[in-house]
């Protein structure tokens, strides 16, 4: 199913993708613009995942360099049967997360430094999970994939306005196409809202509990998330908002046109079914036994033992 759900988005991306060009070219350019989205396609579905993660200015990191954040990646993946992903530092103050990759045996999950100085152990752990519940549900492909074209379809559409559409016998065609170029780039983004399925947030969340037993502490995690990316700005995310929806929450401030990107549902109705998962997995708070995270925390070593910090990433090491 998530292949034929990539399949007519990559299709619909591409006919858009075709219109803009004949606008800008007419019907040679339009065929110029097909070429150019089959090579696109081809390089993005080998390349999308670093690509992303280059413009995010993500670096990836061992067990070396973040000791108690890599084994516990590991032991997330080991509860949910994936192979072990690539982890990945964004240095960035919103706390955020997100997942990449075309299938679990080359998937990466990316958290910012904000979001290790912000919440504990537990928390992150939901995060991650929630990120592998990305990876196993083979949704990262598909978010990766419409992040890159949809980005490449706003720059074509502004491109096409900055420089005019083409011209024919009718002298208005290049104004109409120019004029039209204006609506293509919110077009863009209601297509990739659309595209990109709300439920798809909804399954994560309850993936991710079942894989760290800890649906408070993901809720509580998605709160503190959520406040903080109000008011802390990712300004890459701004830079590039057909990317926000790879995000476990919105990163975008919301000005201007930038809200058409959001694919994400209300937070507090994430919350209200991570507590009604919690009911049945008998949790009444936050304080219950973590379960399967105990074998990591042994692997990590006790949460509260002083860590050599690295500027900017907090105690993760």
């Amino acid at each position: 199913m998530s292949y034929f759900r990539t399949a007519i988005l990559l299709a619909a991306l591409t006919a858009l993708f075709m219109g803009i060009g004949f606008l800008i070219g007419g019907q040679s350019g339009m065929i110029i613009a097909l070429l150019i989205a089959g090579a696109m396609n081809l390089f993005t579905y080998w390349n999308a995942d670093k690509m992303v993660l280059s413009m995010y200015g993500a670096h990836e990191v061992d067990e070396r360099q973040a000791p108690e954040l890599y084994a516990l990646v590991r032991q997330l993946a080991a509860n949910a049967g994936l192979p072990m992903p690539r982890v990945y530092i964004m240095e960035n103050p919103q706390p955020n997360a997100f997942a990449t990759g075309r299938n679990p045996e080359h998937a990466a999950v990316a958290v910012t430094t904000g979001l290790m100085q912000m919440v504990n152990r537990d928390e992150l752990a939901g995060v991650l999970a929630h990120e592998l519940g990305h990876v196993k549900h083979r949704d990262t492909l598909l978010m990766t994939l419409t992040a890159t074209i949809a980005g490449a379809i706003s720059m074509l559409a502004n491109f096409g306005f900055y420089f005019g559409g083409a011209r024919s016998n009718n002298n208005n065609v290049g104004l109409i196409g120019s004029i039209l170029l204006l609506i293509l780039g919110p077009l863009a983004a209601g297509l990739v809202q659309m595209a990109i399925s709300r439920t798809r947030e909804y399954e994560a969340d309850r993936e991710g509990a079942e894989i760290s037993r800890r649906p408070l502490s993901l809720a509580s995690a998605l709160r503190k998330i959520a406040g903080a990316a109000e008011e802390i700005p990712n300004i890459p995310a701004e830079r590039n908002p057909a990317s926000a929806h790879l995000f476990i929450v919105n990163p975008l401030s919301g000005a201007g046109m930038d809200n058409l990107f959001s694919t994400h549902p209300n937070v507090e109705n994430r919350i209200a079914r991570l507590n009604e998962i919690a009911r049945e997995m008998g949790q009444s708070g936050p304080g219950r036994d973590a379960g399967p995270l105990a074998e990591a925390a042994e692997i990590a070593g006790p949460w509260k033992q002083p860590q050599r910090r690295v500027a900017g990433r907090g105690p993760w090491g």
